[in-house]
């Protein structure tokens, strides 16, 4: 600190800094060039502004009342006129020296402050500084000497925590920011409740209440905070609850675990090969399977090895799992069921780990029967994607569990899927999945066998020759064919029959094939007429042309999105189709759009025709580009027409579009030489609505049917 006590009065104590800024302000930088000035800078708005600077900080030092020039008289009486009347804001040149000092006060003011001796200057101007005639004239200064050299946080600290701790001994002179400085740090004394009442100037009758208010208003503060603080303990123990909680799900959930627990072997002791109906090829091949896992020994005695895997192949729904469940049934083995999707996880690692697992503990119970379904979703191509690097580690783990170094001896693994080509190429190969078993969709002979089987379990007719319902669910698997006795079980129920009869298994195999009836649907009588001409003009074809499919039935009540339909069944199952049936097919799809143009006229054509016409150009392409059923191109096949010349293109169309036509002829000779058939067809559908083959043949006949 710097005090002044001979000349100003009172006594002012002020850090040495605000001092040195009053009367040194207008500083050089040190080391900016070291060529020197050659003229000193403009005493202009620059001078002012400097001079500004001084003002302000004797005002702030409580020294403004004085003036510049009494203070720096009275401080520093030697100054000449010249030197008091120059302001001491203009600049002076300095001439710089490279050399460096120990302490960065010295480098910045051209001396050196402290407990010791005023050594020479290594910084000097042209003239005297005020700063340095007065630490020259007293010699001895009580500050901190730097002796680190330049300043750093830890001595800087220390000088400010030294400033703190100082006593101020001038409240009123005391310049207000340095007030705030000093005692930011302090804390606020605590008021008691006398001084607060003299501070408030409360009257002494009204003392009293104020008191017993000031006194209930803090119980009930105390009473908030403690039930605050209670709140936040109850939230605390809660979301520690639920942490502990979520751990310990976390720890049994399957990607940490690897495989999920519920996955243990079942006793397949109730299935058999007797409840497997309509493959029975695929039951001959997995017989061997079953002999295999019953008495090994009868076929490593000759050397030979028990096979690692079966793979069934074929269309959803025709009973792959009831055949692996029948295997292990059969050999009455431990059956562990798993299904591919299970394997796929986002997490890296976890699908490998399931498979690890899976397989030791399919090992511990050997012999047994591991299904994997849907084995295309973890035994897919394995390909190189930067999105899914780890996507292979599944698969590499089954092939490596299926066909590696540790044998896998009385495991054998059945796996099933609908997409064979999405294999890869690694897990089919003889080793892992040694045989391939396709199981197809039934014939009808298997459709019979199965309706029978499902039959039994219901309260049918006795007199229900299943056979029927068989020839008329081509392209049946054995779950559709489980879905079409459920729906006749629920139909007979709703219309409350004591028993299923033919009439609700028809009703349901016309509902899944065409779709619900909408009874609702208010068709007017012309379209209802259209629509029942041109069922009929498709029945006739089919009645008169030699090579058609028998009609079964024929109706125009509005199902799905088609207002009529006729349909027709085959006598028994075709492996092939001849050239004549497939003309015949066509004539028949051309049938309804004749039937309106012959009986409404070209002007009155709808447009109910164009999935017949799709069916008839999808079969006459066929012939065509496939089946090389066409004179002209011969017997070559043209898979792909956008390969081929524009010429071949033109021919193949040219010869589709005659057979189209040729097709459209036939149909037109046909319904004009049996017009009268047609229109009693036509209206014997506008009566009943829908006519089966008996009552259709009775009609064409000319005979009279039953009443309803």
């Amino acid at each position: 600190m710097f005090c002044l006590s001979s000349t100003v009065q009172p006594q002012v104590t002020v850090p040495l800094s605000h001092l040195i800024n009053v009367l040194n302000s207008p500083k050089s930088s040190v080391g900016i060039n070291t060529r020197t000035y050659s003229k000193t800078r403009q005493h202009g708005s620059e001078a002012e502004k400097h001079c500004s600077e001084a003002v302000l900080n004797l005002r702030e030092l409580g020294l403004s009342d004085l003036g510049t020039q009494q203070v720096v008289k009275s401080v520093l009486p030697w100054l000449s006129p010249q030197e008091m009347s120059r302001p001491l804001c203009v600049q002076t040149v300095w001439r710089t020296s490279h050399l460096s000092t120990h302490s960065f006060f010295h480098n910045k003011y051209g001396s050196s402050l402290g407990v010791m001796p005023m050594s020479a200057s290594v910084f000097s101007k042209q003239h005297s500084s005020p700063l340095l005639s007065v630490c020259t004239e007293l010699q001895y200064w009580s500050v901190f000497i730097q002796s680190r050299g330049f300043k750093t946080l830890r001595t800087k600290t220390r000088r400010l925590n030294s400033a703190f701790n100082r006593q101020v001994e001038s409240e009123g002179i005391t310049p207000s920011f340095m007030k705030g400085f000093l005692t930011r740090d302090k804390g606020v004394e605590a008021e008691n409740i006398d001084g607060l009442l003299k501070d408030k100037n409360i009257p002494i009758g009204q003392q009293e209440s104020f008191k017993r208010g000031f006194a209930e208003g803090f119980l009930k503060a105390q009473t908030l905070t403690q039930r605050s603080q209670d709140s936040v303990r109850r939230t605390r123990l809660i979301l520690l609850v639920l942490l502990v909680v979520g751990l310990y799900g976390i720890s049994k959930t399957p990607f940490i675990s690897g495989l999920d627990s519920a996955v243990d072997p079942v006793q397949m002791k109730n299935v058999t090969f007797e409840h497997v109906k309509g493959v029975e090829e695929a039951k001959n091949e997995l017989q061997e399977v079953v002999e295999f896992l019953k008495n090994p020994q009868k076929f490593t005695a000759l050397g030979g090895k028990l096979p690692k895997g079966v793979l069934l192949i074929g269309p959803p729904g025709t009973g792959k799992t009831l055949l692996a469940r029948a295997v292990a049934g059969e050999a009455d083995v431990p059956f562990y069921y798993a299904s591919g999707s299970e394997f796929d996880e986002m997490f890296v690692g976890v699908g490998a780990s399931r498979i690890r697992n899976l397989f030791r503990e399919a090992k511990s119970n050997a012999p047994c029967v591991i299904f994997i379904d849907e084995l295309d979703s973890v035994g897919g191509k394995r390909i190189e994607s930067p999105m899914h690097p780890y996507s292979r580690q599944t698969i590499n783990q089954l092939l490596a569990e299926m066909d590696g170094f540790k044998p896998n001896e009385g495991v054998i693994i059945i796996g099933a899927t609908n997409f064979p080509e999405a294999l890869d190429n690694a897990l089919i190969r003889p080793g892992r999945f040694d045989m391939q078993v396709t199981v197809p969709k039934p014939d009808v002979k298997g459709r019979t066998e199965i309706l029978k089987w499902y039959l039994k379990k219901i309260k049918v007719d006795p007199a229900i020759d299943a056979s029927i319902i068989a020839r008329g669910t081509v392209g049946f698997s054995g779950a559709d064919l489980e879905n079409l006795v459920n729906q006749a079980a629920l139909k007979a129920a709703v219309d409350e029959k004591d028993m299923v009869t033919l009439k609700e298994l028809e009703f349901a195999k016309d509902k899944i094939l065409m779709g619900p009836e909408r009874r609702s649907a208010e068709i007017d009588k012309k379209n209802k007429q259209i629509t029942a001409f041109h069922e009929s003009g498709h029945a006739i074809v089919a009645y008169y042309t030699k090579d058609a499919m028998p009609i079964n039935k024929a109706t125009i009540m509005p199902r799905g999105p088609s207002l009529g339909h006729v349909s027709m069944l085959p006598e028994n199952d075709r492996w092939s189709e001849t050239r004549a049936q497939l003309l015949a097919q066509m004539d028949v799809s051309m049938g309804g759009r004749v039937a309106e143009e012959i009986i409404f006229g070209q002007e009155n054509i709808t447009t109910g025709a164009s999935s017949d016409f799709d069916s008839a150009t999808k079969i006459a392409k066929m012939m065509v580009t496939r089946f090389g059923m066409c004179e002209k191109l011969g017997v070559m096949t043209y898979k792909d027409l956008t390969a081929q010349s524009p010429e071949t293109q033109a021919a193949v169309e040219h010869e589709v579009r005659v057979l189209l036509k040729d097709s459209y002829d036939r149909a037109t000779a046909l319904l004009k030489s049996h017009a009268k058939e047609h229109k009693n067809l036509a209206e014997a559908l506008l009566m009943y609505e829908t006519l089966d083959a008996k009552e259709i043949q009775l009609v064409l006949e000319g005979k009279t049917l039953e009443t309803r």
